[in-house]
């Protein structure tokens, strides 16, 4: 399934690395696109959107409600 989080805090590279890194720990499959400019991430991930939602969180950059 593919999911989409707004991240106020994605900001740069650097960022992305982390949550990318932060999500595929939970599930290594997934593939992540991120966009500082728009600060959206999209996963295409078989982990649950709570599950991805928490990694991502727990990484410092807390999705947006």
């Amino acid at each position: 399934m593919t999911l989409q989080f707004k991240v106020p805090k994605l900001v740069c590279s650097t960022c992305s690395k982390t949550i990318t890194e932060a999500i595929q720990k939970v599930d290594a499959n997934a593939t992540v696109q991120t966009d500082p400019k728009t600060k959206l991430i999209n996963v295409e991930t078989q982990a649950s959107r709570t599950a991805i939602e928490t990694a991502i969180a727990s990484a410092g950059y807390p999705s947006a409600a």
